[in-house]
């Protein structure tokens, strides 16, 4: 009876063993596999491009894996302590990893090697322990239950991860605290595990510094990382930060100069007060002048509320319906007293229907037809901006246009990105718009342009650019915009156009105008 009673405990000893440095295994493929999409995002935040950083940070920790198991079979001995110290190490890198890059891109152009250091060194360390544990696990499971359930875990762990990083962590942490919470979790599983095993370890006094040293600078970070994330924050842009919030789609900034405003999404300037009339007026006012009726209107992005705030100087205007992804932008510009006062409250204005819904998705189910859609809208600066510059989103915006209805978008600069601005160009008549290109000079951005499109059979390209060039806008009140300014917008140089035969049509299965866009001369901007 009693060495039955022996068996029977070391048998529960054994499973409770294995259980810990299973939920071990799940909690480094959680943590490990969040850290690198808070990597890849940091990535897209400070260097641009997003589907080459997430490329690149992804396929770099993969590959380091297989370099890490490799490795990993020079260990022979000390498993446990090894397996323990490799945790605490990943806890400590995880931890630290936004916070250092941050910092480093203050004082240096190659945060990337920085990042893809980060990211390297935690996926080594990852392929490194799954083995070690693979290994020790041996002992308390035969070779096809255990190599199954090691995986196993690994794997769930990670897509744990996957779900908690895109619903909550990132949208309610951010990439100032979700990486200590990541380091929190491993640290606290590994320090389970050493004080739960640590009669199993000969040399566990060695492990006891590690533990105190990444439980203090966990604490630490907790307490300082804010200001550091704000002080490498502050550091990238000229004026003071009055605002910023990592949302779950983009970055958003306001900083504050003097008396003036600015906006920037993902590092990119998306506005400044100083100026910003001599966009937000061209975007609207020239489609707005050439309808008969404004019942009904549709605005694509634009959650800043600027150019809500032109479309409302109509009285006629019945309903502005704005679809916007991210509720946190329309908030801001709905709350802030820095954009209310800007925007003249236009997110508030009962007229106003705000939708919160990805653009493309919003126009492929909308059954209601409008007068006037504005494409309000960031550069094509990633793939899924792309595709709002697309020939099918240009079609679905053509078939929910009303009789006579007009369609303007954002068409990034004839100067620093031709090609795009030509592709854009040629991606809408495509879709069977008549199409008249315009372009103004804003101090702060540089030459912009915009895309205006009607429905084929209305009017001819000459006859919209006659009628755009009468336009005197002394229906409504403008700072900058009037018939001599509009001339100027709708007259190009010499040689704009002469490469447009050689230019392709952007679609989804065709997505030419984020390389386009990427050519463009934005080191002179």
């Amino acid at each position: 009876m009693e060495l039955a009673g022996r068996k029977k405990f070391a048998s529960t000893l054994d499973r409770e063993k294995s259980l810990l440095l299973k939920f071990c295994v799940f909690a480094t493929g959680l943590s490990g596999i969040v850290t690198e999409y808070v990597l890849s995002t940091l990535a897209s935040y400070l260097i641009g491009n997003s589907v080459l950083q997430w490329t690149i940070v992804i396929s770099l920790m993969l590959f380091a894996m297989g370099v890490g198991s490799r490795l990993s079979k020079y260990i022979t001995n000390h498993l446990l302590e090894f397996f323990i110290l490799t945790e605490f190490v990943i806890s400590f890198l995880c931890a630290v990893s936004a916070g250092a890059s941050f910092l480093s891109s203050i004082y240096t152009v190659h945060v990337g090697f920085i990042i893809y250091t980060f990211s390297f060194t935690i996926g080594l360390l990852i392929g490194f322990e799954i083995p070690l544990i693979t290994r020790i696990n041996s002992y308390y499971e035969e070779l096809r239950t255990n190599i199954a359930s090691v995986l196993e875990k690994d794997y769930f762990g990670a897509l744990a991860g996957g779900v908690l990083f895109a619903f909550f962590a990132l949208p309610h942490l951010g990439l100032t605290y979700t990486p200590i919470a990541l380091g929190t979790i491993n640290f606290t599983v590994a320090s389970v595990l050493l004080f739960r095993l640590r009669r199993s370890i000969p040399y566990v006094r060695l492990l006891y510094p590690n533990f105190a040293f990444v439980l203090v600078s966990i604490i630490l970070l907790f307490i300082y990382i804010k200001p550091i994330i704000l002080y490498g924050e502050q550091k990238k842009y000229k004026d003071t930060i009055i605002f910023e919030k990592q949302t779950k789609y983009q970055k958003i900034v306001l900083t504050r100069w003097k008396d003036d405003i600015w906006l920037y999404i993902n590092g990119n300037e998306q506005f400044s007060s100083f100026d910003e009339e001599k966009y937000h007026e061209p975007l609207v006012h020239p489609a707005m002048s050439l309808l008969g009726q404004r019942n009904n209107i549709l605005v694509l992005g634009g959650g800043d509320g600027l150019a809500l705030r032109e479309i409302l100087k109509y009285n006629d205007v019945k309903k502005v319906v704005l679809v916007d992804i991210d509720p946190q932008m329309t908030a801001l510009a709905g709350e802030h007293p820095a954009l209310t006062g800007l925007n003249g409250d236009s997110l508030n204005n009962p007229k106003v229907e705000v939708i919160h819904m990805d653009a493309f998705k919003y126009l492929s189910k909308v059954k209601d037809y409008y007068n006037v859609i504005f494409a309000d809208l960031p550069d094509p600066n990633n793939m899924e901006l792309n595709l709002l510059y697309s020939l099918e989103f240009y079609k679905l915006a053509l078939r929910q246009l009303s009789r006579g209805g007009v369609f303007v978008t954002q068409a990034t600069s004839p100067v620093y990105s031709k090609k795009a601005f030509l592709s854009i160009m040629k991606t809408m008549q495509e879709a069977g718009f008549t199409v008249l290109p315009y372009r103004n000079s804003i101090p702060t951005m540089g030459e912009t342009g915009w895309m205006l499109g009607v429905k084929p059979g209305h009017i001819t390209e000459e006859g919209l650019k006659s009628i755009m060039e009468g336009m005197a806008f002394d229906t409504v009140e403008t700072r900058f915009l009037n018939r001599e300014a509009m001339i100027s917008m709708v007259n190009f140089g010499k040689n704009v156009f002469e490469e447009i035969d050689r230019i392709e049509i952007n679609s989804r299965i065709n997505p030419v105008l984020f390389g386009y866009y990427r050519e463009g001369m934005w080191d002179f901007y």
